[in-house]
C-alpha cells in the first residue's frame, strides 16, 4: 500500500510568492499533511508564512501543521503542531492541544526517543531531518517502528525522487527539496506520485 503523503515547506519559503508554488504542488497528488518548516524565519516572518500556508493547504484539503509554537497554532486556526523539542515539549503540546489539535513528534533520533514519545498520545512520530543532512538510520528506524508499533510513523526523504521513494512501511512520507528544487515542483511531484502508485 502506498504511503500518505506529508509535505515539508522549504525553510527559504517567500509569504508572498511561495502559496502559488505551493498550491500547484497540492493539485499534483493528494497530501494528508503539511508542516510549515520555521528554518531562520523570524517570529514575524514565521507568522506571515504560516497564515499564508494554513489559507492554501486547509483550502486544499490538507491538515496543516505549525513547527513548534502552540500559540501560533491556535492564533492561525493551524490543525496542530510538529514539536521537535523533546518529551517536555511534547507533554505541554499534548496537555494543550489534545484531543481537538493534532499533536506530532519530530526530532527523533533512536528507539528509545520514539518509544518515549510514542507513549504520550501523539499522532505520529517523524523519522528523518526537516532539512539538511538525511542519516539511513532514520530509515531503519522508521522500518522499526511501523512493524512494532500502531502509533503512525512519517518518514522525511528530502531527496525523494521518481522511481526512489521508499517510506519503509511507514504510513507517511514527508517530501521536501527535491520538489523546491526541482524546475517545475509541482511536475516533479506527479511524477513521484505516480511512481508510487505504480509501485503500490
Amino acid at each position: 500500500m502506498a504511503p500518505q503523503l506529508y509535505l515539508i515547506t522549504p525553510a527559504t519559503a517567500d509569504p508572498e510568492t511561495f502559496p502559488t508554488t505551493l498550491m500547484a504542488v497540492l493539485n499534483a497528488a493528494e497530501f494528508s499533511a503539511l508542516l510549515v518548516s520555521r528554518g531562520t524565519l523570524d517570529a514575524t516572518a514565521y507568522a506571515r508564512l504560516a497564515a499564508a500556508v494554513v489559507n492554501v493547504g486547509q483550502g486544499a484539503g490538507c491538515a496543516v501543521l505549525i513547527e513548534d509554537d502552540i500559540a501560533l497554532a491556535r492564533r492561525l486556526g493551524a490543525d496542530g503542531v510538529h514539536v521537535t523539542g523533546g518529551p517536555e515539549a511534547i507533554r505541554d503540546a499534548v496537555a494543550t492541544l489534545k484531543p481537538a489539535m493534532i499533536v506530532g513528534a519530530g526530532n527523533v533520533h533512536s528507539r528509545h526517543d520514539a518509544m518515549t514519545a510514542g507513549e504520550m498520545d501523539i499522532d505520529y512520530v517523524f523519522f528523518g531531518p526537516l532539512e539538511g543532512a538525511v542519516d539511513p538510520q532514520d530509515a531503519d528506524l522508521a522500518q522499526w517502528w511501523a512493524e512494532t508499533f500502531e502509533v503512525p510513523g512519517v518518514l522525511s526523504l528530502p531527496d525523494a525522487a521518481p522511481g526512489a521513494a521508499d517510506a519503509r512501511g511507514a504510513e507517511f512520507m514527508a517530501l521536501s527539496r527535491s520538489l523546491w528544487s526541482a524546475p517545475s515542483p509541482a511536475a516533479t511531484m506527479r511524477e513521484i506520485a505516480a511512481s508510487l502508485g505504480a509501485s503500490a
